[in-house]
């Protein structure tokens, strides 16, 4: 049985949600904090770090999927990897409302409403599953 939990772990990958807007009428419905990543996946070491260590983990995964909507705000630089035009502008108007300072990594746990509750400028400097634990007690506390 957990072979198949593993397993189907691995073929379902966690879900972005694409549009903020859409975002927060998600949360609002399911009463859950919002998870926005500022990145640069294909430029920014410290991101893809992150990405690595922190959101592609199996803990995060597990949690997130069933805690948070997650929205990642995307800044790659080889044309190959950006998005469409609409993309780019939600990025970048997602970027000159909470990353003004261009910020990379910039990770933000924010409220249905588009406030900010906490922020992860780079890296956490715990491990995973520390972080993972402090998600929940915000998401709880936020409840």
């Amino acid at each position: 049985m957990k072979t198949i939990a593993i397993l189907l772990f691995f073929l379902i990958p966690i879900q972005w949600e694409p549009s903020f807007e859409h975002a927060k009428v998600l949360a609002k419905e399911k009463n859950a904090l919002i998870l926005l990543n500022f990145s640069g996946s294909d430029w920014c070491v410290p991101c893809i770090g992150l990405r690595k260590e922190f959101l592609e983990t199996e803990a995060f995964s597990e949690f997130a999927t069933k805690n948070l909507i997650l929205v990642n705000a995307d800044f790659p630089r080889k044309k190959k990897n950006s998005g469409s035009d609409e993309q780019i502008k939600r990025n970048e108007a997602l970027a000159e409302q909470y990353n003004p300072n261009g910020a990379f990594p910039l990770t933000l746990l924010m409220t249905a409403d588009g406030k900010v509750v906490k922020s992860w400028s780079g890296k956490p400097k715990v491990s995973v599953e520390k972080w993972v634990e402090e998600i929940q007690g915000i998401c709880e506390a936020n409840k």
